[in-house]
């Protein structure tokens, strides 16, 4: 694979070997795509445990209950979702003819697109409702984790943006590149731990899910070997660096929890990672035979609306029932959170269906005309996206003027696609 900053070849990444990706699209980085966003939809819908007493909404997690933390080594699939970008980005990238900036612009697009509905929807929303009686708490609730969730577009849109220097690594140092990762997100908790400086943590953010990313380079090439092995080696470190680290065993962050793997990611987040890559790629050939490809084509153009909407939907069906009816969620694991379980989540399908219908068609941007700008411009706008996306992780859409100082920078980073302006 020879791959350039400035024009990547257009042959297909994957060489011919028996477990290499198609020549089209590959239903396996698809499945891995639309499982773990329903997985991440799934489990948002079925943690909160929700109380309202007629002044504040408290927020629980289902997850929380002892034992069931287990399950988050499947059900976390945020690895397995950059490992997938790792690999399309790969496949992408070589088979683009057009220069790395302009591959970047349309990447920029795509990600930043969507995003303007959205605000369009929930900076108008809070004081809207406000006039209306709502309550001003969980009202604020729900904008704030609204934006919050954004926090994996800002992290991707670091990948995307890397995608032609992490590829030219990848060339030149092949599996050196995953390890000196792997050997950061080490360095850092140690540095964390060892100073009791959480912030520093959050250097992982880039060591963590990039160490991921990159896999899915070796993937997108027919060369991730040894997958069982990697399954064995990721999830029996996760289980050593549990039983004698200082890290918890949930691989999400529990209320009252000292420690989070998430926020910030850790090196037990890895691990993980590691395992569920190993796991996915070992089940790969039963995986792609499954009669899923009409699933597949339905859902695949409608991923980020469903990620982006889907907490929405989650606070309408809150502000209707717990608030405004006073119906409490069950207690998790018991007969009531059973049976009541089926009602809860088809609510929340039926306020997700006209979202959906309704908001699909932004995943794909107008069909205008790009710049001719160099990774100057093209790096300026994606810093502009990354902090439109970046404030709305940090305050969400609750009313003040961070919100629209967001869409803003993201008009800005588009903006800075277009031909006029890329010309100048």
């Amino acid at each position: 694979m020879t791959v350039l900053l400035d024009r990547p070849v257009a042959a297909p990444v994957a060489p011919a070997a028996p477990e290499a990706p198609a020549a089209a699209r590959d239903p396996f980085i698809d499945l891995l795509r639309v499982v773990g966003m329903a997985l991440i939809v799934f489990q948002h819908w079925t943690i909160p445990v929700l109380d309202y007493d007629g002044d504040r909404l408290t927020t629980g997690n289902a997850l929380a209950t002892p034992g069931v933390w287990v399950v988050t080594w499947l059900s976390q699939v945020m690895p397995l979702v950059f490992f997938a970008g790792g690999a399309a980005n790969a496949i992408g990238f070589a088979r683009s003819s057009r220069p790395a900036p302009a591959w970047l612009a349309v990447r920029l697009r795509r990600l930043a697109w969507p995003l303007l509905p959205l605000a369009a929807v929930w900076i108008p929303l809070p004081h809207i409702l406000l006039t209306l009686g709502v309550p001003a708490q969980p009202l604020e609730v729900g904008a704030k984790l609204t934006g919050q969730l954004l926090w994996f577009l800002a992290v991707y849109l670091i990948a995307v943006t890397a995608t032609p220097y992490a590829l030219r690594l990848h060339q030149r140092h092949g599996w050196r590149v995953p390890v000196a990762l792997a050997a950061g997100a080490v360095l850092t908790d140690v540095a964390r731990f060892s100073t009791g400086v959480d912030a520093v943590g959050y250097l992982n953010v880039i060591f963590v899910w990039m160490a991921v990313h990159q896999l899915g380079f070796f993937y997108a090439e027919g060369r991730l070997r040894g997958a069982w092995a990697l399954a064995l080696g990721g999830f029996g470190a996760a289980a050593l660096l549990v039983a004698y680290g200082p890290y918890p065993g949930s691989m999400i962050g529990l209320p009252g929890a000292e420690v989070s793997n998430m926020a910030p990611p850790t090196l037990a987040m890895l691990a993980v990672g590691l395992g569920q890559v190993g796991l996915a790629v070992t089940l790969r050939p039963a995986l792609v035979r499954l009669p899923a490809r009409r699933l597949l084509d339905w859902a695949g153009p409608r991923i980020m609306t469903m990620y982006l909407w889907h907490m929405p939907a989650l606070f309408a069906v809150t502000g209707v029932v717990v608030v405004l009816l006073g119906v409490d969620t069950p207690r998790p694991g018991g007969i009531l959170w059973f049976l009541g379980w089926p009602v809860w989540f088809g609510l929340l399908c039926l306020v997700m269906w006209p979202l959906l219908k309704g908001f699909a068609r932004f995943e794909t941007p107008p069909s205008l005309p790009y710049g001719t700008a160099g990774w100057g411009g093209m790096l300026a706008a994606a810093g502009l996206v990354g902090a439109g996306v970046l404030t709305l992780t940090v305050g969400g859409f609750a009313p003040g003027g961070g919100p629209f100082l967001a869409v803003l920078a993201l008009l800005g980073g588009l903006l800075l696609t277009a031909p006029r302006l890329a010309s100048r």
